[in-house]
Parts: C-alpha cells; structure tokens; sequence
C-alpha cells in the first residue's frame, strides 16, 4: 500500500500531476478538490460545517483504501508550513497508511508565481474545479495566501525518508509524474 502526498501552493499543479502519474501507476488519485466540490453546494469550504464534512469524508476514504488490496492512492494538498494543524494533519493521514503497513511518499511542488497564476485560469483546473471558476476570486485569494502562509517547506524542513521536491516551472504534468515515479520506484 502506498500514499503519495503531493503538496504545494495553490495552481501549483498538484492536481494534473496527480493525473498524470495515476495515468503511469496502479494507484488512484484523490486530489483535494473532490471533497471541496462535495460539500460545497451545502456548506462552503472553510465554514465549519464544510471543513467538517470534507474532513470526515477523505478520512473514512483513508480508511478504507488504506485496509484495501488497492495499490495505493494519490492526495494533494495545500500544506502552510506555518501552520501546526496542517503539519498534524499530514501526520494523521500518514499514519492511516502507515498504520497498515503503507509506505507514504512526500512529494512538494513549487513554481513561479507568474506560472501559478497562468495554471490558475487553465481551462483544465476550472473544468475539474468549480468552485475556482470565479477566477477573480480565486487569483486574489492565490495571492493572499502567498502573502499570509508560507506553502513552500524550507530548506531542510521536511526530514521524511521518502521526500522530493521539484520545481515544476518549466516542466510538464508528465515530466514531473515520470520523475515521481522513476524516484520511489512506484509500479
């Protein structure tokens, strides 16, 4: 069983290289969007209700495919380094795996802010994203979350085995998956 967390700000690219390296791999992505678009036409995400419910559902699916015969699964995720819960998080949903036997892979991503801003109104991104449709609002929160987190980890910051990080400015979605993929040997 096998958890790859790719994580980084938001239009980094997590998403389409999640699809990309499902596209090469046995294992299933679960990008965190799918939960957001969930929930959002009850409860908007960051409410508590909504942050609830999208908790509650990637857990249980945690749970599930980690107890699994499934290969493994992909999830992405906006990681503020500053932030103690986010850091506790990702302990929780690794030890979910972990707790089964599975190895979890931390996979980090960063690009120039010019890049991230381009992905962010990608037809690609709104198609999978609804609730980033409103591109206005979701650049002007891109750029706010900038300025408030620091969602890039610093130099030496994350000291897990199974690391790698990767600017993906100039890459494409298949490079970065076929990078992935070649490092931790992933089938």
């Amino acid at each position: 069983m096998k958890l790859v967390i790719i994580f980084g700000p938001q239009a980094v690219g997590k998403m389409t290289v999640g699809q990309e390296l499902e596209k090469m791999t046995d294992l299933k992505l679960f990008h965190n969007h799918m939960t957001i678009e969930l929930v959002n036409p009850f409860f908007e995400y960051g409410t508590p209700a909504g942050n609830r419910l999208v908790s509650l559902f990637r857990d249980e699916i945690f749970k599930e495919v980690a107890a699994s015969e499934q290969a493994g699964l992909i999830f992405t995720y906006v990681w503020a380094f500053d932030l103690p819960g986010d850091w506790n998080y990702i302990e929780h949903v690794s030890q979910i795996f972990e707790s089964k036997g599975g190895t979890v892979y931390y996979v980090e991503l960063e690009a120039e802010l010019n890049a991230r801003l381009d992905r962010n109104k990608s037809p690609h991104r709104l198609l999978h994203k609804p609730t980033k449709r409103n591109t206005e609002h979701s650049e002007a929160e891109l750029l706010r979350t900038k300025d408030k987190y620091r969602l890039n980890s610093a130099e030496g910051e994350i000291t897990k085995e199974n690391y790698l990080r990767i600017n993906n400015t100039t890459l494409s979605p298949e490079e970065v998956a076929s990078l992935i993929k070649e490092t931790f040997q992933i089938a």
